[in-house]
């Protein structure tokens, strides 16, 4: 079995941090988006990769290599503007050939287990009615905004509607699917939808009316599409829950650990206080401030005299006299000061290289 996994959006909803990167290598919990699902991957027994990238692909394919670095194989494929999931797949032809393969979106988190839904996917396989696809879905309390499905009394899909102004279900796509080479005679035959796009949904529903069969399950835990800054907020907030207590760099006597922390290796904190669940990267140094819960300082950022909590702070980037920053997206190498002491709580989305110095 193969993967492919789309990391070609232009990431509008993140502006201005994506001006300058890819949606999908924003960091939750100090981690690129986009790992999560190659490790997801390859934790699955899936290691030849494909990777869709578009107007971003330098930077992904720098960060990604050749995926030997997560124990993968990657084959980048160009697609040269954004024409719909089932595009993706009809580009990839050559390089999945004949066989299953798992369609993952690079900006979707989600808490599933990937080997369990693969494993399910080749047991009915090798069953009396094998399906020609398998794909997840989970009740939303808003589905005019996404793919719906609708299920017959025994499970199985029988139509879909790409974000329906009446929707006949509450059950939504999620953004991973398996597949059969049988998709590729799908993605060959349908057109393009009003909004100029190959639907992915088009696809399936054209596998239903020749009659094969589409199996689903249902997501239970939770699943985000880190598009924009609240739900990547609650991403990063949700992934530093698993984290446990790792000190691996200098903590002075005078600053308090409280609850689960990563403190990278080479980072210091002095006379500060962390109060978990918080994840602190190499480099970082802390000084005289608090780091509240559901906060991930990047690697080699400054955080002196202030406080930050709820907050995303990406790589090299300072925090100097901020009397509280909260609910926040820093990129990276961005200065954020205060040049007058205010007791006043900031909310900022700040792209890469910007300075704000806050009156």
């Amino acid at each position: 079995m193969k993967a492919l996994i789309l990391a070609g959006g232009a990431g509008t909803r993140l502006r201005p941090i994506t001006h300058t990167r890819a949606k999908q290598l924003v960091p939750v919990a100090n981690k690129p988006i986009l790992f999560y699902g190659i490790e997801a991957m390859v934790a699955a027994g899936i290691t030849d990769i494909g990777v869709i990238v578009g107007d971003t692909r330098d930077e992904v394919m720098a960060a990604l290599a050749d995926g030997s670095a997560f124990g993968a194989t990657i084959t980048y494929i160009p697609q040269d503007a954004p024409l719909g999931l089932a595009h993706c797949v009809l580009i990839a032809h050559e390089f999945l050939g004949d066989d299953d393969f798992v369609m993952f979106l690079g900006d979707n988190l989600l808490e599933q287990d990937l080997a369990a839904f693969v494993a399910a996917f080749q047991d009915a396989r090798s069953g009396d009615a094998p399906p020609a696809a398998q794909i997840l879905l989970k009740q939303v309390p808003d589905p005019h905004r996404f793919g719906i499905a609708t299920l017959d009394a025994s499970g199985n899909v029988v139509a879909l509607v790409e974000k329906p102004a009446d929707p006949p279900s509450d059950l939504a796509l999620v953004g991973v699917y398996l597949f059969t080479p049988r998709v590729h005679d799908a993605v060959a035959a349908i057109r393009p939808s009003p909004r100029g796009e190959l639907e992915i949904t088009d696809a399936i529903q054209w596998l239903i009316d020749e009659g094969d069969r589409v199996r689903c399950e249902l997501l239970t835990g939770w699943w985000i599409d880190t598009g924009k800054l609240t739900p990547l907020l609650e991403a990063n907030r949700l992934l530093l829950e698993r984290i446990e207590t790792t000190i691996d760099g200098d903590v002075d006597e005078s600053s308090t650990i409280d609850g689960r922390v990563h403190v990278a290796e080479g980072a210091s904190v002095v006379n500060s206080v962390i109060r978990g669940p918080v994840a602190i990267g190499a480099g970082a140094r802390i000084v005289d401030s608090f780091i509240g819960p559901f906060s991930a300082i990047g690697n080699r950022c400054v955080v002196e005299r202030s406080e930050v909590e709820h907050s995303v702070v990406m790589d090299d980037s300072s925090i100097v006299d901020i009397a509280r920053l909260e609910d926040s997206l820093i990129g990276s190498n961005a200065v954020v000061s205060r040049s007058r002491q205010k007791p006043r709580a900031l909310r900022l989305m700040v792209g890469d290289h910007c300075q704000i110095d806050v009156e």
